[in-house]
């Protein structure tokens, strides 16, 4: 089940970085990283309020590491995403965030002594050339030519912001309801997209209330926020931060089929290869078992909370 959750989560997100392209010139970045938020609290709160008020005492006492969590991915990972979608293409930005994975195995080796085993990181390996495969179209030799612009650097940060939300879940407050702990992170989240929201509307960034612009943020607000979130939190829980990181590579692959289904874009026989290898290495990390020497720290994964 935690495998089919992280498959749909990273579907979501895949509609997120197509959406969040396709209304750029209509939203603007902050703008809709801040009513994105307040819509998914508006829609979770009436199934938060109980838990909230159970465990009231326990976020209370846990504050500074919800705070940090809040900010980290409510505030930070989406609104940088939404950024960087402003002058650079998606393929540059789903490049750059397949590096998430990466990220969260280092992370997890620095801050608390994890380890992968060799089948792992091999798996890891796969499902990364997969990925540049796609990206570059068959052609590997494409990739230097690719120029990095200011967008994709906010594409860097938002993917070592998740990364480190990622890894750091494990920190969350034991025994926290899940619901209770995504409104929370929500709300304080919400507090700290404040004043970049203020500033914005000063320089005098507005969107208009259309079909358009009103059906896209309800879509960032109930799938990419509240299901994905919910979906990620447990699962990581379940699998770990590092398993759970690998799915990050579904990306390209769900993107390719959107625009396949919705656009009429040809599937072409690099598409094919490059799914394959996504898949492939996907499986290693996450099924295989196999006894092969430990890289880095322990395997232990944190138990669900």
């Amino acid at each position: 089940m935690p495998y089919v959750l992280l498959t749909l989560t990273v579907l979501f997100w895949s509609g997120n970085f197509v959406l969040g392209r396709g209304v750029n010139d209509i939203i603007p970045p902050v703008s809709l990283a801040f009513w994105r938020w307040v819509g998914a609290l508006i829609v979770l709160l009436p199934f938060a309020i109980q838990p909230l008020i159970r465990d009231w005492r326990k976020i209370r006492d846990h504050l500074g590491i919800m705070t940090l969590l809040a900010v980290l991915s409510v505030t930070n990972f989406n609104t940088f995403i939404y950024l960087s979608l402003q002058s650079t293409p998606v393929a540059n930005t789903v490049l750059v965030n397949s590096m998430t994975p990466v990220f969260i195995v280092f992370l997890s080796w620095i801050g608390f002594q994890d380890r992968i085993n060799m089948i792992q990181g091999i798996g890891v390996a796969i499902s990364l050339s997969g990925l540049l495969w796609t990206l570059s179209r068959g052609n590997l030799s494409a990739l230097l030519g690719i120029r990095f612009s200011s967008g994709d650097l906010w594409t860097l940060a938002a993917a070592l912001s998740w990364a480190l939300y990622t890894v750091l879940l494990r920190k969350r407050p034991p025994g926290l309801h899940p619901v209770a702990f995504l409104a929370t992170t929500m709300g304080i989240g919400i507090v700290f997209l404040i004043p970049p929201y203020v500033w914005e509307l000063q320089a005098g960034a507005r969107f208009e209330l259309t079909s358009v612009t009103l059906s896209s943020i309800a879509y960032v607000a109930i799938f990419p926020s509240v299901l994905s979130f919910l979906f990620w939190n447990w699962s990581v829980g379940i699998v770990g931060a590092n398993r759970a990181g690998v799915f990050v590579h579904l990306m390209p692959v769900f993107s390719i089929a959107l625009a396949y289904t919705l656009l009429g874009e040809a599937l072409q026989t690099y598409h094919i290869l490059g799914i394959l290898l996504i898949f492939s290495g996907i499986y290693l990390t996450t099924a295989a078992k196999l006894p092969f020497p430990k890289l880095m720290g322990s395997t232990d994964h944190p138990k669900p909370l």
